[in-house]
């Protein structure tokens, strides 16, 4: 094991600083041209847009961006937009990226079975090299060079033309290293936390498909591309939830993830549908540049008629919910803790549900052009952020409070796109991705040693087992929490800031809600900390008997993830704490940067507030579990159906199986598969056949074998035939 841990990190070393050194060299596109950009001036006055030309790179493109503004003021905010070009190819190290864990999967789905304990090599290998072309992108875009290209043509009909093509820009450079860097740590990860599995070959076959899907998904240079990824994310989230396909618990867990999507993905597809029909196009340039174009259309259906940018928006949002788990699509995600623990953190911190936010943040011209859009993104996140923090308080599963929390802090980045802090939600997505990764396979490695075991009512005084553990959690712990200094106490932050800085009108809202979320992030963070590290150890004296820390192939990930944990954040470190917002500037070329119109020191009220909020939250889960750990029991029996209610998630799922999936099965079976496939479909495939045997028998009895019967039939069809022929 130590070997296979010394190969695996001096593979990091080597391509890191064979990826390193080319991009130091100023490399640029394969031209060794700029490419031309279009900016895009998009108002902060929410509703309105001006579009304007700005030279970047390269020279201006000619042919003015059509747009529109109301009277009024307002701040702007230039949006960048790199336009196509066809000269050169790709660099090579630019399809390295998503092609690698492709043919990875293919290798290791064909020949993994052979390769037995061995087969995660290959996965790993080309999931690190990926990794190492994603710093070199990262680095080249840091320099000021972009990509927008086509690499084939995917379907060409009349003037229309879709493409499978790449665009490098510094939104797609910050998501490339989110998805590479969780996911090389969990394909290490799981050579630990996987050992002696059935399908280990499969496993990693299917970790592989992830992150090509979701690297296609960020990577596209339009709509349908984005399509193919975000479709091809849910197929892979089937087959990793559903892992365990002889567990029918895991099984169900799949299919509820797949179908709950398909409702949000039928709203997606709506979106893409106007978007075609209104710009003739479904590449990002195309639309985007042009967005100003669509405002004060309108379009009617039903007899209803809806603002056009409003209805694409909202349609748009739909995906983004399924694939986010907010409300009311929210349902699948606690659900998908089925499937391996490794499983859990690459979807939750890196790939399926941040694909929802990367949705929002990439099309934020065509959401400049809402105000309406914008406050149901806003809403939608307030309400799920205390919603799903609240059911958080009282879950028991270790995994199931975790898995809440994601969607709370989903929620929060929801909130910073909704209230047009675009970068600000971006941030927070890039943060939770560190101290998510980390808390999930932190959760793996207690279960590892509890033999299994995921409720916390088994657990405590886990601290003197597990030191490793122990610390990398408590540092994901006070990182979600918001402790400063910690990255989760910057991007939660600066979406607060934002929220009441905005001058949409449920920012302030927001800003309450999610202040309030705060505190009870902190307190069942704790919580579920103090219950499995402190008090006494509550479990069976065998599953003590075996305590013990993990193996240094899952607790090193722990700890390189636990850097980022703290210093992620530092790049967006504010004016008001010293800092210079590194990440705001990087990212406003893509999606702007809101004005600040409040005061410093209502800022630091802002902050203060904030911090005090995670404080307490933190002394509360103390002072209860650690001082007084017979409050809890004694606020139970005092509220039972409070507690009843939290635990049973709001008794969502039973009013969905209730009102949606009964009565669907229930007319399925009584008239789908009665009446439609039994009584018509049945009755015409085994009605026909069944006739002409009727009529077969009825014709056999002709056949008596009687000579003077087949002369009698014989003449009289001879003369059947004369009377016709004479008669006719």
């Amino acid at each position: 094991m130590r070997q296979q841990i010394t190969n695996i990190f001096f593979l990091v070393v080597v391509i890191c600083g064979l990826s390193v050194l080319p991009a130091a060299a100023n490399t640029t596109h394969a031209s060794g041209e700029h490419h031309s950009n279009i900016h895009v001036t998009v108002s902060q006055h929410h509703g309105t847009a001006a579009t304007s030309e700005h030279a970047a790179l390269g020279h201006v493109e000619e042919g003015a961006v059509e747009g529109h503004a109301e009277k009024g003021e307002h701040e702007e905010n230039v949006r960048q937009l790199i336009a196509p070009t066809h000269d050169g190819s790709l660099p090579w190290w630019l399809l390295a990226i998503p092609f690698l864990p492709l043919s990875s999967f293919i290798f290791t789905l064909l020949f993994g079975k052979r390769l037995g304990v061995n087969s995660h090599w290959v996965p790993i290998i080309a999931v690190l090299i990926s990794f190492s072309c994603a710093l070199k992108a990262f680095l080249t875009v840091k320099s000021g060079h972009f990509i927008n290209q086509d690499l084939y043509t995917w379907i060409s009909s009349g003037n229309t033309r879709v493409a499978v093509g790449f665009l490098l820009d510094q939104l797609t450079a910050v998501m490339l290293i989110v998805v590479t860097t969780v996911s090389s740590l969990v394909h290490i990860y799981s050579i630990g936390y996987m050992k002696g599995e059935d399908g280990y070959y499969r496993f990693y076959s299917y970790l592989s498909l992830f992150t090509f899907s979701m690297l296609m998904l960020v990577l596209g240079n339009n709509f349908m591309q984005l399509f193919f990824g975000w479709e091809a994310v849910g197929l892979s989230s089937y087959l990793l939830i559903g892992f365990y396909y002889e567990k029918v618990s895991a099984a169900t867990a799949g299919r509820k993830a797949f179908i709950v999507n398909r409702f949000g993905d039928f709203g997606f597809i709506l979106g893409l549908f106007l978007i075609f029909v209104n710009f003739g196009s479904l590449h990002y340039y195309d639309v985007f540049s042009h967005a100003g174009q669509i405002v004060g259309h309108t379009w009617t259906i039903f007899g209803m008629t809806f603002d056009m940018p409003t209805a694409i928006c909202i349609l748009l949002m739909c995906g983004a919910l399924g694939k986010s788990a907010q409300i009311p699509l929210h349902v699948w995600l606690p659900d998908a803790m089925e499937g391996p623990t490794p499983v859990s953190a690459l979807i939750h911190a890196a790939t399926m549900v941040t694909a929802g936010v990367f949705l929002i943040a990439r099309c934020n011209p065509l959401y400049e052009l809402s105000h309406f859009a914008l406050n149901v993104v806003t809403f939608i996140g307030a309400i799920t952020c205390i919603f799903a923090a609240t059911i958080a308080l009282v879950q028991t599963d270790i995994k199931r409070v975790v898995a809440y929390s994601t969607v709370s802090q989903l929620a929060y980045m929801f909130i910073g796109c909704g209230v047009g802090a675009y970068g600000a939600g971006v941030f927070h997505l890039f943060t939770h991705a560190f101290f998510k990764a980390l808390l999930f396979l932190g959760c793996g490695s207690i279960i590892l040693g509890m033999h299994h075991e995921q409720e916390v009512k088994y657990m405590g005084g886990l601290k003197k087992y597990m030191p490793i553990t122990y610390w990398t959690f408590l540092l994901a712990s006070l990182s979600i929490s918001g402790v400063p200094g910690f990255a989760g106490f910057f991007s939660k932050d600066e979406i607060l800031t934002m929220a009441f800085n905005s001058d949409i009108a449920l920012g302030k809202f927001a800003w309450f809600i999610g202040t309030f979320v705060a505190f009870l992030t902190a307190f069942y963070s704790f919580r579920l900390f103090f219950l499995i590290f402190h008090g006494e150890f509550r479990g069976t004296a065998e599953q003590k008997a075996h305590l013990k820390e993990s193996s240094p192939v899952v607790t090193i990930p722990l700890i390189l993830l636990s850097i980022g944990a703290v210093g992620a954040g530092w790049f967006g470190i504010p004016a008001l704490l010293g800092g210079h917002n590194y990440w705001g500037h990087f990212l406003m070329p893509v999606v702007g940067e809101p004005e600040l119109h409040i005061s410093t020191y209502a800022e630091s009220v802002l902050l203060g507030t904030s911090v005090l909020a995670g404080g307490c939250g933190i002394l509360l889960a103390f002072f209860m579990y650690i001082t007084k750990p017979e409050i809890p029991g004694k606020l139970v029996e005092m509220f039972p159906r409070t507690y009843n209610l939290l635990l049973n998630k709001y008794y969502i799922d039973e009013i969905y199986i209730a009102g949606l999936v009964e009565p669907t099965l229930s007319f399925s079976r009584k008239a789908l598969l009665k009446v439609v496939d039994g009584g018509i479909i049945e009755g015409i495939v085994n009605g026909i056949p069944r006739g002409i045997g009727a009529f077969s028998s009825k014709l056999r009895g002709l056949q008596d074998g009687q000579i003077s019967h087949y002369l009698a039939w014989m003449g009289g069809s001879a003369l059947f035939l004369f009377v016709w022929m004479f008669t006719r």
